[in-house]
């Protein structure tokens, strides 16, 4: 008998939600948005990198109209709104609900999901701007799955669907190359208020950005003494790879919103302190770029 799809409650229909969604629903999965504001539908449109707009429609339900139940949870809200976004579902994940992780950083459902719950991480390369409902993908490259279990039953055919879709089993060697990458290019974006390609091309930011690299090498070594660390070489082909491209810190910056640092410095910032290792770059970039 053929397995039953997903149906899919969505946290956050902002760029890389609506992303996911989009993805998901050419999958034949349901997607269903929590939002408070309305419960109309949410018509989108999603510009892809070939130039075609693709208009595709999510239906709404407010938290109060929700199942009793929810088994597929899909979080993609920014990391600061995380909690807030959590306490109108926690209650409702049903035990061994699959909950996916669509976000910067790491660490921003710790402590927030109900024992049982099975987590995926999502990690991609890709990039979308714009705003609702007018989505743009400035980037269409690889995206990797993973948790602590095999691949689901539907992951094959979603791979059909979503470009450049992989499975990782231990998805931690990826999620921490990109957490390096963003610990270093985005904090010094956001505060220089420059695009990416100014932290390879600026002598004085590169020094920086060396010292917030290091840093992050030393704390991952000590996490995990098969982390190879040296990792500027990589950090530097992602900000000439993206040279001219405006990163998600300094986006929020530049339009007055909390910035995601907490779950990305902040994550590297804790498991020093854990680790009784000094990182005064990270520690001073998190404290630049915390709302107080």
């Amino acid at each position: 008998m053929p397995h039953t799809l997903p149906h899919w409650f969505l946290l956050g229909a902002g760029n890389m939600g609506s992303l996911a969604a989009w993805y998901l629903t050419r999958a034949g999965h349901r997607i269903t948005v929590i939002r408070d504001a309305t419960a109309s539908p949410l018509e989108k449109t999603l510009w892809l990198p070939d130039g075609q707009p693709q208009a595709f429609s999510l239906p709404v339900l407010a938290p109060a109209a929700l199942p009793d139940r929810i088994d597929h949870l899909l979080v993609a809200v920014k990391t600061p709104y995380t909690r807030q976004a959590m306490a109108t579902v926690a209650d409702r994940l049903d035990n061994g609900a699959r909950v996916l992780r669509f976000q910067n950083g790491i660490g921003a459902l710790d402590g927030l999901l109900p024992a049982g719950c099975q987590l995926m991480e999502a990690i991609t390369t890709s990039a979308v701007k714009g705003q609702h409902p007018t989505h743009t993908v400035v980037a269409e490259n690889a995206t990797w799955l993973g948790g602590s279990s095999p691949p689901p039953d539907w992951f094959a055919t979603l791979a059909k669907h979503w470009p450049h879709l992989h499975w990782e089993d231990d998805i931690r060697p990826r999620q921490w190359h990109k957490l390096v990458a963003n610990a270093v290019i985005n904090p010094l974006t956001a505060l220089h208020d420059v695009p990416n390609g100014r932290v390879s091309d600026d002598p004085a930011l590169r020094e920086q950005a060396q010292q917030l690299c290091r840093e992050a090498d030393q704390i991952l070594q000590h996490l995990d003494p098969a982390w190879p660390g040296h990792s500027m070489d990589n950090v530097l082909a992602v900000a000439r790879a993206t040279a001219g491209n405006t990163s998600s810190m300094r986006a929020d910056r530049q339009r007055g919103a909390p910035t995601e640092v907490d779950a990305i410095n902040g994550w590297l910032v804790k498991q020093a302190e854990k680790l009784g290792l000094a990182v005064p770059a990270n520690r001073q970039v998190v404290t630049a770029l915390t709302v107080r």
